[in-house]
């Protein structure tokens, strides 16, 4: 008798939230906002070749500036304490927490290189506005650089044994993962800018 075991599994948490359209208006509207008088995000996005606008550099309490990321922090600490549990977390009696949450504003032809979120537990974004063409979100196997001469995966390959996993994200929804996993935001090949709203949890 033989068997295969599958370990070592990666968990990416994924949530579509249903009546988002009115909070997805009203976080489009204040990123647009953010985006004409947020000169410090504006330099840091430009010093940092950033291919839009990002508030990354600038503000780091956007729930108390606008309800809208209020609202989205409600949401987003419910699917946090989800997430905790799937992944089996000893937290110790401590809490996951928010430790910050930024604005994008993905440019046509805009792309975000490979990366990992230093110092957070879990990171994620929530995404209010998605052209046709947006750009996908992309996921690599954490293991690449021990695979040495490994083989590539078949075409056919599943999902869990893919080298790299692309998830397109729609409007409403929202990926969280461990912040140790590498990804990147392929080119946006739409007309219009990606609008979205990242985050990263600390444990306290």
């Amino acid at each position: 008798m033989s068997e295969s075991l599958s370990l070592f599994v990666t968990r990416v948490h994924r949530a579509r939230f249903s009546k988002t359209g009115a909070l997805n208006d009203d976080i489009i509207a204040a990123a647009l906002s953010f985006a004409d008088d947020d000169e410090a995000g504006q330099r840091w996005s430009d010093e940092n070749s950033y291919p839009g606008y990002t508030s990354y550099g600038s503000f780091t309490d956007l729930p108390v500036r606008a309800p809208c990321f209020t609202a989205l922090k409600k949401l987003l600490d419910a699917e946090a304490v989800k997430f905790a549990k799937v992944a089996h977390f000893d937290l110790n009696g401590g809490k996951l927490k928010l430790d910050n949450l930024w604005i994008n504003i993905l440019d046509p032809g805009g792309f975000h290189s490979g990366h990992i979120h230093p110092h957070s537990v879990i990171s994620g974004t929530y995404y209010a506005q998605v052209p046709d063409g947006a750009a996908a979100l992309k996921f690599e196997d954490p293991r690449l650089p021990m695979m040495m001469a490994a083989p590539t995966r078949d075409s056919d390959a599943p999902e869990e044994m893919r080298s790299f996993i692309y998830l397109a994200p729609e409007p409403g929804m929202m990926l969280m993962w461990e912040s140790w996993l590498r990804h990147e935001v392929v080119r946006n090949e739409a007309d219009e800018p990606r609008i979205s709203v990242s985050f990263n949890y600390r444990w306290d």
